[in-house]
């Protein structure tokens, strides 16, 4: 069946907020999380009973051939580019987190750790020997849509630049 591979609970957290309901668009849910057989495939599935709409959702993803060690907070995958988010999600979820830093000084620390944690992940997708994330790595609409809008994003020396960045300014929130 090959279901994609989620690389560790962080990632399967983001992804589940990325993907409200589809019947009522809530985006939390009690999301229970449980190891299943599905056709002989062992398989990570995350269900919830919508608190908006009372919907019955599930999600199943595949298991990581190996275990993603965890070092700090967020730790979204190993050295491998993710399979359930794509280039562009990865940097809208930045981008979007930095545009809206809380004032919160707390929540402003996880925001950052966040979009920092997210540009990494973006910086997985560029191939040893190129210079940019290639065009195959935007597969789904939001993804492309977040290249589009300016395909110089995901060249790797902005990329590296804008995790920088993202850095400096989370020493300057702890700073306050």
């Amino acid at each position: 069946m090959g279901f994609s591979v989620v690389r560790t609970r962080d990632e399967a957290h983001l992804y589940l907020e990325l993907h409200p309901c589809p019947d009522c668009g809530t985006a939390e849910a009690p999301w229970q999380q449980a190891l299943v057989d599905v056709d002989g495939e062992l398989s990570i599935s995350y269900n919830a009973v919508c608190p908006g709409c009372d919907a019955e959702r599930e999600y199943l993803f595949g298991v990581p051939d190996r275990e993603t060690p965890v070092h700090g907070w967020p730790t979204f995958g190993g050295p491998e580019p993710s399979d359930v988010l794509d280039a562009g999600q990865w940097l809208d979820v930045a981008e979007r987190l930095v545009a809206a830093v809380p004032t919160d000084p707390a929540e402003a620390d996880r925001a950052l750790a966040i979009a920092q944690a997210a540009v990494a992940e973006v910086i997985k997708f560029v191939p040893d020997g190129l210079d940019a994330v290639p065009d195959e790595e935007f597969w789904t609409p939001e993804g492309r849509a977040a290249r589009d809008l300016d395909p110089g994003r995901f060249r790797l020396h902005r990329l590296q630049l804008t995790r920088d960045a993202y850095s400096e300014l989370a020493r300057e929130v702890g700073a306050r």
